[in-house]
């Protein structure tokens, strides 16, 4: 089988590479690749940022957002051949900690977790792929030609619970959402916050293009002024920010409604300065009551969320996320970015 595969050590590593098909242990699915996603974290590890091979092994098998069709199922898995899945990018640590004991291993407390296509396991990015039948998720087969967004619409479906969780710490009835960025996940937090009843609006620098048609089609808010400004004005009750642009975060801390909630989803960039009133967004903070909480990834509890909001989204407009579809055999155009890219995904068996 044909695999996308890196030395996590050296940038510009990536290559196609022949490899035996994998053998499923019990308890695991086979299945046949149909595409994954590509996002930054995939291009970070391609310029040897980061990334571990699996223990032993000098080169890693990438992708973590992942689509499948399952080829062969253990009896009494609830999977069969056919079915359309995704496979869990994290393990709990072997330890475990406290979190991962009690499946809730996307805030593992120790860091030896396991990622698929990052940390210590091989990836989704292949003609074929095992995963433990615990470990997968099962999608609606109308999603085939747009569920490889499941990756990235787990991470926003654990930030929209981690508001609700932080929000009803006391009585809670939102109405208002600024989404911060327009790109994957910001889109995707957008499209929850819309099927919530919510008044959405996004967020991003770009005034033409896709980004803003999508927002507008999706029924939300497009700006693209001054963050202060628009947030201001707006006095969200929820922040969903997803760039991790340093300005952008003091500005949604500062700008929200009474009882806030803003939830980072973005990764700042180190060894950059941001000048901020940090004394007077405390003040703000703990005399409106407002809280700031970070999320990263998703544990299958997200998953499942993900696959429920997935289903019940607009077709036409999930696959307007998906701005180009590269064959395996050209996935350097796949990490080069274009102006109008979204989402950019690889196909693993076909044009899917």
């Amino acid at each position: 089988m044909r695999a996308l595969t890196l030395d996590p050590k050296t940038a510009n590593s990536t290559q196609v590479t022949e490899l035996p098909d994998p053998e499923p242990q019990a308890g695991d699915l086979l299945v046949r690749g149909l595409a994954v996603g590509v996002c930054g974290t995939d291009k970070e590890i391609a310029r040897a940022d980061y990334g571990w091979a699996p223990p032993g092994h000098d080169r890693l098998v990438l992708g973590h957002e992942s689509l499948g069709r399952v080829m062969t199922a253990p009896a009494g898995s609830g999977f069969s051949s056919g079915d359309l899945v995704v496979g869990v990018v994290r393990r709990p640590d072997p330890v475990p900690c406290g979190a991962c004991a009690h499946g809730e291993f996307d805030n593992c407390r120790n860091g030896r977790y396991t990622e698929r296509g990052i940390k210590e396991l091989d990836g989704y990015a292949a003609e074929l792929w095992c995963v433990e039948a615990d470990y997968a998720v099962a999608l609606d087969p109308r999603l085939e030609h747009v569920g490889v967004l499941m990756e990235p619409t787990s991470v926003v479906a654990k930030a929209w619970e981690q508001v609700r969780r932080v929000g009803e710490r006391a009585w809670y009835a939102p109405e208002r959402v600024l989404v911060t960025g327009a790109g994957p996940i910001g889109l995707l937090g957008a499209m929850i916050g819309v099927q919530q009843g919510l008044d959405v609006h996004v967020l991003d620098l770009v005034e033409e293009g896709p980004k803003p048609r999508l927002v507008e089609r999706l029924g939300a808010t497009y700006h693209h002024g001054d963050v202060d400004e628009v947030a201001g004005s707006l006095r969200p009750d929820v922040v969903i920010e997803a760039t991790g642009v340093g300005s952008l975060v003091f500005s949604a801390m500062r700008n929200t409604a009474p009882f806030g909630v803003v939830c980072l989803t973005g990764i700042s960039s180190g060894g950059r300065t941001v000048e901020a009133d940090v004394g007077g967004a405390n003040r703000e903070m703990v005399l409106e009551n407002d809280v700031v909480v970070g999320s990263v990834n998703a544990n299958l509890r997200h998953y499942r969320q993900a696959a429920e909001a997935l289903a019940a989204a607009d077709l036409d407009w999930l696959e307007g996320l998906i701005s180009r579809r590269v064959p395996l055999e050209r996935f350097a155009d796949a990490f080069t970015a274009r102006p109008d890219d979204v989402k950019v995904v690889i196909t693993l068996d076909g044009d899917r």
